[in-house]
């Protein structure tokens, strides 16, 4: 199992459902592992690091980690890096040679710059794995998911899935938004997590399957 997860924007849950797509892989008896290639300013590696069951290098599954909690392009000028794809698929390699199963999380939404010439899309389709696309249920969530469908589409790459999260508790027509979403993506939903007062990994598992289960 191999899974870039991207999402329609940063804060839509991306951590939450790579997670939990970890905990799932993990009820197959699957060694499993997340990678976050880039992180600025959060704690999303130690949330992947806690949802596997390998004990890997640090720097395997985090190459690039920055302070500021600021777009990774500029995070990186600031520190005076430049942040190499070449470099991330070679620790994704050595990942991948001791996994089961691998769910890598993107930074941001799919086209977060991640250098003057490069961008998440670009990791994703140099990795060459299956996308499983984060949907933050709020207003204009339907033009940004099928917009970055078409980024996927365009790079050749394959989109295994969505999950629909509940960011906004009391979105209005959320089955209205969700059934348009589910005619116009060329994916199978992969579950609808609810809102959570509180992140939890373990319990969005619960609302979620693996791409196989869908199909």
């Amino acid at each position: 199992m191999r899974l870039f997860v991207t999402g329609t924007d940063t804060g839509v849950g991306k951590t939450l459902v790579a997670a939990a797509l970890l905990h799932k892989c993990r009820e197959r008896g699957w060694m499993a592992v997340g990678m976050k290639p880039v992180a600025a300013g959060c704690d999303d590696v130690d949330a992947l690091i806690a949802a596997g069951n390998l004990a890997l290098e640090r720097h395997l599954v985090n190459p690039y980690f920055f302070d500021a909690a600021i777009a990774p392009h500029i995070a990186a000028e600031e520190a005076g890096v430049v942040i190499d794809l070449a470099h991330i698929a070679d620790c994704y390699r050595q990942l991948s040679a001791s996994a089961e199963a691998v769910i890598v999380e993107g930074a941001g939404g799919f086209l977060v710059p991640l250098g003057a010439d490069r961008n998440s899309g670009d990791l994703a389709r140099l990795l060459a794995v299956p996308l499983v696309l984060v949907v933050g249920m709020r207003l204009g969530c339907i033009n940004h998911a099928l917009l970055t469908q078409e980024a996927i589409k365009s790079r050749g790459l394959t989109l295994a899935g969505w999950v629909a999260n509940r960011v906004t508790p009391g979105m209005e027509r959320f089955e209205a938004n969700l059934a348009a979403l589910r005619q116009r993506l060329a994916a199978p939903l992969l579950g609808v997590v609810p809102f959570l007062d509180s992140p939890d990994p373990v319990a969005a598992a619960d609302y979620l399957m693996l791409p196989e289960e869908a199909l």
